[in-house]
């Protein structure tokens, strides 16, 4: 919200020696945050001139100049000569003359300067090159804005270009700061200093006349709110919107972020911006019978100021007449109605709409505006009728119109509960003794009327503040009121047996040793297409169920995610296409897997406030699919680019299985490899992935066809695991095996058997026979050729054997190994090769 200081000043009492500084440390004390400072950047010598004789010349390029005699007083040197491209003035004319020295918006600096023929002695501005507004199809004329001031006046002064706005962020639940009113009362709370409430009026001339009530139809109304509860009009006739703003009011509306847009519509912002109640006007003349405040009709449309035709929703608030939807209730009026340049009467509007109904149609829409922003946010119900009076006042003053008793008022009683204050809560939560005295008087502070009972108090909270709805947010109240300094800084001591689970331990372990290893962490959105769950869900590639979103982010990716890979593969692509051509990626995240048959999600929604029963949290629960986590990692360009004396290497399974092993490390368990084939991954060239013969997951390389579909240009090998799955498999304790300080006995064994056995299976046999001495078995080589069988393959493995009492002699390590080969001999009858 910007604050233009000219315009507090009017509501509090800001002292004349207060910097911008100032205010914004006292709105910084009662809660909010310091956003800029805003200003027009002008310096002067910036004066009041006038247009003593010009004469035309035209120019070779078409352009016709006029080289101006204008005085700007004595003080500023009499007369000058200045060029001037416009030719909106005449002689007379009292004009914004910018001399030498001077530096206006941009920055531009004024100085003397030689063009077309001249020496141009300063510059004639227009409203845009002063920071007014955008017109700059001529100079400034002050005679145009009701101005007569004398030659060599200051007019930076004059127009208000000397004035700032503080500009601080307003949190949601503070929608009362939204204006004037609402920020000069803070200051006030901050402060002590007096305020000045611009509501405060007679309610008698408040009352708005008969003849032009609106009705309300809300047959459908949001959660039993209905649309409107106030809608107060008033009838001002016979103004001349051709009437300048007024600079001072186009100086604050600048300020305050606001383009002038003519007197009209000046005046219906400016009392918004005053008083927090947006207010529209309608061009009487335009308006077709009564106005009647209903919900959209299915399918029905409208032309929003915007020029934008608009499909409407059942549950959007129009405001209509005879001949359909004028406004967009609360959100944006209607193009039929628009207040113009031919208006002389108007139909003023204030009103109190339903918080819910306008935050729905301003998303739904996508149409955020000045006024949906304060309705969503609440407005006060009792400022209607002051916000419509301050409107019409401005109207019969600036727009030379006539306040008539024509209107009318359609409004509910307002009631405000009141919210029991136990004694002592205050003390007890915050941590600062307060004095019974302190928590009434910060809570009377806000306008809250407080009762004294037997327990404490009894709050009823100002019409400003939907937000007190509870205790808490009353001690909350009380604490800013004092100052959040008297909070003690005290840190709390935390309970014993808490921190990460094992669960979360393993899970940053596994993440951790990956990006250890030169992996870079990539977390992708969680939502696919059907096709790319069915392809990476399944080893098949069969159809399985997915969650659909309601409102997806991206109509074309509308379900959620049953894999990681395709979150992978995208990232994948943006950064080949990027140039990162070489790339080891992975990401820890969350699949969804429903199950067949069963509907997700629920229309019931909880109230909030109120902790929910077991039994509806146990819904809630029902109603989100089962969510596994799984870790995933693809590998795609090279390992090592070429360089002099050496080959580009590509990434391949070997990558791909040595991260499986960094997982296996980090998880505390042992990960083997079983050759299987998957829909999305090369034939030949796929494995599962196991632990104690439980399925964990899968790697291998991507099918062609795939890694093509993606739009990646080489081979990519990718590997996916159940990451809870490893880690529950790996028990709530890692213990480190012992290191034997008895030196190890090596020996190599070579075996031929039928191809088709798996090289992991035949490892396997030679560990179960061997025994406790195998520390480890590694293949070393697959030969198929000449001395070997057609249809059989030769398997060398590396055995190394190790006790941990004593030294292994080569006769021990001999009857471990032969005990490893008949177990293999048994399963796949294995000969030792010759």
């Amino acid at each position: 919200m910007r604050v233009p200081l000219s315009w507090l000043r009017e509501y509090v009492d800001v002292a004349e020696t207060a910097t911008p500084d100032d205010v914004f440390a006292a709105l910084v004390s009662v809660g909010f945050e310091e956003e800029e400072l805003h200003g027009f950047d002008i310096s002067g010598p910036v004066v009041v001139g006038q247009v003593l004789s010009f004469e035309e010349e035209p120019q070779s390029n078409g352009k016709t100049i006029r080289w101006c005699q204008v005085d700007v007083g004595e003080a500023q040197g009499g007369i000058r000569g200045i060029v001037c491209g416009a030719s909106n003035f005449a002689v007379g004319d009292k004009v914004v003359v910018t001399l030498p020295g001077a530096v206006l918006p941009g920055p531009f600096p004024i100085a003397a300067r030689k063009t077309y023929g001249h020496v141009s002695d300063g510059m004639i501005a227009s409203a845009r090159e002063l920071g007014l507004g955008d017109e700059h199809n001529g100079i400034l004329i002050l005679s145009e804005l009701g101005i007569d001031a004398p030659v060599g006046t200051d007019a930076i002064a004059l127009l208000g270009l000397d004035d700032v706005a503080v500009d601080v962020n307003v949190t949601p639940d503070r929608g009362y700061a939204f204006s004037l009113r609402g920020i000069a009362r803070e200051y006030a709370h901050a402060t002590g200093a007096a305020f000045r409430d611009p509501a405060d009026r007679d309610f008698a001339e408040l009352q708005p006349g008969t003849g032009r009530t609106a009705v309300v139809e809300d047959a459908s109304p949001i959660r039993g709110a209905v649309g409107a509860t106030e809608f107060v009009t008033r009838v001002v006739r016979d103004v001349d919107p051709s009437r300048p703003t007024p600079p001072w009011m186009v100086a604050r509306l600048t300020l305050a972020g606001m383009r002038s847009l003519g007197v009209l519509i000046d005046i219906t912002n400016y009392v918004m911006l005053e008083l927090g109640n947006p207010v529209h006007g309608y061009d009487l003349d335009k308006l077709d019978g009564n106005i009647v405040i209903r919900r959209a009709e299915h399918g029905e449309k409208m032309v929003t100021l915007d020029g934008q035709e608009r499909t409407l929703h059942a549950e959007d608030l129009l405001i209509t007449d005879g001949s359909g939807p004028i406004g967009l209730a609360g959100v944006m009026g209607g193009g039929t109605t628009e207040m113009g340049e031919t208006t002389r009467n108007v139909l003023i509007e204030a009103a109190t709409f339903d918080p819910i109904t306008i935050a729905r149609s301003a998303r739904r829409h996508k149409l955020p505006s000045e006024a949906s922003k304060r309705f969503e946010r609440g407005v006060d119900p009792l400022i209607p009728f002051a916000a419509a009076r301050r409107v019409a006042d401005l109207m019969v003053s600036l727009a030379g119109g006539t306040l008539t008793e024509e209107g009318g008022a359609l409004f509910a009683e307002v009631f405000i509960g009141g919210i029991d204050l136990p004694a002592g809560f205050v003390q007890g939560l915050i941590g600062v003794d307060y004095t019974d005295e302190e928590v009434t008087g910060a809570l009377e502070t806000i306008g809250a009327e407080v009762t004294a009972d037997d327990s404490g108090w009894n709050v009823i909270p100002p019409s400003w503040r939907p937000d007190l709805t509870d205790k808490w947010s009353l001690a909350e109240e009380v604490a800013r009121i004092h100052g959040l300094d008297r909070i003690p800084s005290v840190l709390p001591t935390p309970p014993s047996g808490r921190g990460l689970t094992d669960l979360q331990q393993g899970r940053r372990r596994v993440a951790n040793a990956l990006a250890a290893a030169g992996l870079v962490e990539t977390p992708a959105f969680p939502f696919t297409t059907q096709e790319q769950n069915d392809l990476h869900g399944s080893a098949t590639g069969e159809s399985l169920p997915g969650v659909r979103l309601a409102n997806p982010l991206d109509g074309q990716a509308p379900f959620l995610r049953r894999s990681l890979l395709p979150g992978l593969l995208q990232i994948a692509h943006r950064n080949i296409a990027r140039g990162l051509v070489d790339l080891a990626i992975f990401e820890t995240g969350v699949v969804f897997l429903p199950a067949p048959g069963v509907v997700y999600g629920t229309d019931e929604v909880p109230p909030l406030g109120v902790r929910s029963s077991d039994e509806t949290l146990a819904a809630l629960d029902a109603s989100i699919p089962p969510q596994a986590r799984l870790v995933a990692a693809l590998f795609t360009g090279h390992v090592t680019p070429r360089q002099p004396g050496r080959a580009a290497e590509e990434y391949g399974l070997s990558e791909a299985l040595d991260a499986v092993r960094v997982i296996a490390d980090a998880a505390g368990v042992e990960i083997d490899v079983v050759q299987s084939s998957r829909a999305a991954l090369h034939p030949g060239r796929a494995g599962v992935l196991q632990v104690r013969g439980t399925e964990v997951g899968y790697v291998g390389e991507l099918h062609p066809q795939v890694s093509a579909a993606a739009d990646l240009p080489g081979r990519a090998v990718v590997l996916e695991l159940d990451l809870d799955g490893v880690l529950a498999l790996a028990g709530e304790r890692v213990v480190a095996a012992s290191l034997s300080t008895y030196p190890a006995a090596t020996q190599d064994v070579s075996l031929v058997l039928d191809a088709g056995v798996p090289a992991a299976e035949v490892s396997a046999a030679l560990s179960e026979g061997a025994g406790a001495l195998l520390e480890s078995v590694r293949l070393v080589d697959d030969y198929r050729g000449e001395g070997v069988p057609a249809g059989s393959k030769s398997l060398s493995f590396a055995l190394r054997f190790r006790a941990d009492d004593r030294t292994l002699t080569a006769a021990e390590a001999t009857e471990a190994k032969l005990a490893g080969v008949a177990v293999a001999t048994e399963r796949f009858g294995a000969q030792i090769r010759d």
